[in-house]
């Protein structure tokens, strides 16, 4: 039998409406799919009728199915044969710990195929209605993840000094001790939001300063799944709601 392939498919911020053509044909064809905890459901309902579905949760702070197991699937199934459609929440190649796999994948000797799709960082900037790269606050943004893999916190001093817009990920139920830590370098009064469930339904926006911002997130439950972004960018979300005279907490609706 000839061995099969794995197609590590981005299924984007949530909304359907925000796959790519192309992650839809390749999850038409999937022989199997493996797919992860905060993609939509719905997303099973583009599948070939003869596909067979796993659900391998991953979120933070929850029970998850181990990384280990989920790429020994992978395997099994790819050397069965079958193409295997890995489907991941965002962009497979943000931490999605895609790098891990598609070593695996090769090193076994299968066919890795990597389908791209929209970040939540992008669809946090889209709801806020913000460029994360506005050229009269920043001259680029950073991605980074709120914990490291032996559960340290990034070098947030160093990261601040760089003047560019932060998008930080997996920081919700840290973000008491991002805003502190941010702010031995950042002014208390640099533009800060929140965005819960970006590019959802669900989706729920907050908009202050970095010395507001945790207790804003926590007056109005915002948690996790949610994207911190903070920068003079930021700024342009927060005239948006003063020109609206919302109230004090500057909270912006879904």
């Amino acid at each position: 039998m000839n061995t099969g392939k794995v197609t590590l498919v981005s299924a984007g911020p949530g909304d359907l409406d925000l796959l790519t053509f192309r992650a839809a044909k390749a999850i038409a064809a999937g022989d199997v799919l493996l797919i992860d905890d905060l993609v939509n459901d719905d997303i099973a309902t583009l599948k070939a009728a003869h596909a067979r579905v796993v659900r391998v949760g991953k979120r933070g702070g929850c029970k998850s199915t181990p990384q280990a197991f989920i790429q020994r699937l992978m395997r099994r199934y790819a050397l069965q044969g079958k193409h295997v459609v890995r489907i991941k929440g965002g962009d497979a190649l943000l931490f999605g710990r895609a790098g891990e796999e598609i070593a695996d994948l090769r090193h076994a000797g299968i066919e890795v195929e990597i389908v791209n799709g929209i970040s939540s960082g992008f669809a946090a900037a889209a709801g806020l209605g913000v460029s994360l790269t506005h050229r009269d606050h920043c001259q680029g943004v950073i991605f980074v993840t709120a914990h490291l893999r032996d559960g340290t916190e990034p070098d947030w001093a160093t990261l601040a000094a760089t003047g560019m817009t932060l998008a930080i990920y997996m920081g919700a139920s840290r973000i008491d001790s991002i805003s502190e830590a941010l702010g031995k370098t950042l002014a208390a009064g640099t533009p800060a939001a929140v965005v819960q469930w970006a590019g959802t339904s669900r989706e729920k926006r907050l908009v202050a300063t970095l010395g507001d911002i945790a207790a804003c997130a926590a007056a109005h439950d915002i948690a996790s799944p949610a994207v911190i972004l903070i920068g003079g960018a930021m700024g342009e979300a927060m005239e948006a709601v003063s020109a609206r005279s919302e109230p004090a907490m500057r909270r912006l609706s879904a």
